[in-house]
């Protein structure tokens, strides 16, 4: 009895463990999203300029705010220190893109930057 307990409990242990590890291997696998470029403080709305997305992402970002690409209802925040890459999403702020990167939850860490269709 005692050793379908241990056996059980070991088991069990090692169970929780792989599961544990499941997230952490999803986290960072590349993949290619596309959306409308934005920025982290204003995500998919633009209050403060509604109608010129693309200036109100640029100003948003000279002030410190990240690049965002919005995937229909989910707002991905863009981390990237390529200077071609920032200056690709510059470009597309306002319209649609292709990003490639790593995946973490709403965050993705870019390689690549296209145009979107």
């Amino acid at each position: 009895m005692k050793v379908n307990r241990i056996a059980t409990a070991v088991l069990g242990i090692q169970l929780l463990i792989g599961l544990a590890a499941v997230p952490a291997l999803a986290a960072g696998k590349s993949q290619t999203l596309t959306g409308q470029v934005s920025d982290a403080m204003c995500g998919a709305k633009h209050e403060e300029m509604p109608d010129r997305p693309a200036e109100c992402t640029r100003v948003c970002v000279k002030h410190g705010a990240n690049y965002a690409l919005v995937v229909g209802d989910k707002v991905y925040i863009l981390q990237t220190s390529d200077k071609a890459a920032l200056d690709k999403l510059n470009d597309l702020a306002g319209a649609k893109a292709k990003v490639t990167g790593d995946v973490d939850g709403t965050t993705i860490t870019v390689k690549s930057v296209t145009a979107g269709s």
